[in-house]
């Protein structure tokens, strides 16, 4: 009995298949940004970092993690802080596996450790916030808070022994809630009116202070001044009575005519206007 003239083919196909099965199930590729972990029955027997092309036995099963850092954005949380202020707060955590194994056995999916992580964050973002107030979160001691929050997140994953390492912890955002910014605004209006009337009445009291000096030591000074002039004067008449005369007729002729409504009604030959008259008795 003769064989089909198609025999061949159809072993050859056979092999074919059959070949590219076996290299279906027993090669596999690793991306560089990529670790592989070779799962057998259930157990993690071998982890690979090296990119390219390696083998495996059928019956094992190839985990594929990524090897960088990763980025998880913690779900946006309302936390009270010290001083029963409410805040809006968005966080951030970065890490990376650094024990693939036993990442496994803990977490066994990266959808499974976002999910733990995003529940450590937020728990140690409510104790460190509320341990603190409001202010200090969003501007005055937002550093040290976030190094805080670092440390406890930190803690607790290697306390839970998840095969990660926590590469840094940050608050994207710490704002107050839509109902209370206006109020709050308000409030520091408010405050922001009272110090600065009190620095203005500060201000006045010192200028009151600072003229009353000036006045007191300028009157000193004229004080002073009026002495030495009348000093001066007693000198120079004692020394010449006509000069005392002759000045003390000016100075009585300034008082009276320097005012523009006097009228006079004396005798032209009065010893008021001597020094008016010409001759010997000018």
């Amino acid at each position: 009995m003769s064989r089909p003239a198609n025999t061949p083919l159809i072993a050859a196909g056979v092999a074919a298949v059959g070949a590219l099965i076996l290299v279906s199930t027993t090669v596999y590729k690793v991306d560089q940004r990529q670790q592989a972990l070779v799962v057998r029955f259930g157990d993690p027997v071998a982890v690979v970092t090296t990119p390219g092309l390696h083998l495996k036995t059928p019956i094992d099963n190839v985990l594929r993690f990524d090897k960088r850092n990763i980025d998880l954005s913690a779900n946006q949380e309302e936390v009270t802080a010290a001083d029963q202020q409410k805040l809006v707060v968005d966080a951030f955590v970065r890490y990376r596996i650094s024990d693939t194994r036993q990442f496994f056995r803990a977490l066994g999916r990266e959808s499974v450790a976002r999910d733990r992580l995003d529940r450590i964050v937020n728990a140690a973002l409510r104790e460190q916030i509320g341990r603190a107030d409001s202010g200090d979160v969003i501007a005055g001691k937002r550093a040290q808070i976030m190094a805080a929050i670092r440390e406890e997140v930190a803690r607790q994953v290697e306390a839970s022994n998840l095969g990660i390492q926590i590469i840094d912890v940050r608050i994207k955002r710490a704002d107050l809630p839509e109902p209370n910014q206006q109020a709050v605004y308000e409030r520091m209006q408010t405050a922001r009116k009272q110090e600065a009337a009190e620095l203005r009445a500060i201000g006045d009291q010192q200028r009151k202070e600072i003229v009353a000096t000036a006045y007191e030591e300028a009157e000193k000074i004229r004080g002073e001044a009026d002495a030495q002039r009348a000093q001066l004067f007693a000198s120079s008449f004692g020394r010449d009575p006509s000069f005392a005369a002759f000045y003390r007729s000016m100075q009585a002729y300034e008082q009276s005519m320097g005012r523009g409504d006097t009228t006079f009604v004396l005798s032209p030959d009065s010893d008021y206007f001597k020094y008016f008259q010409k001759g010997p008795g000018g």
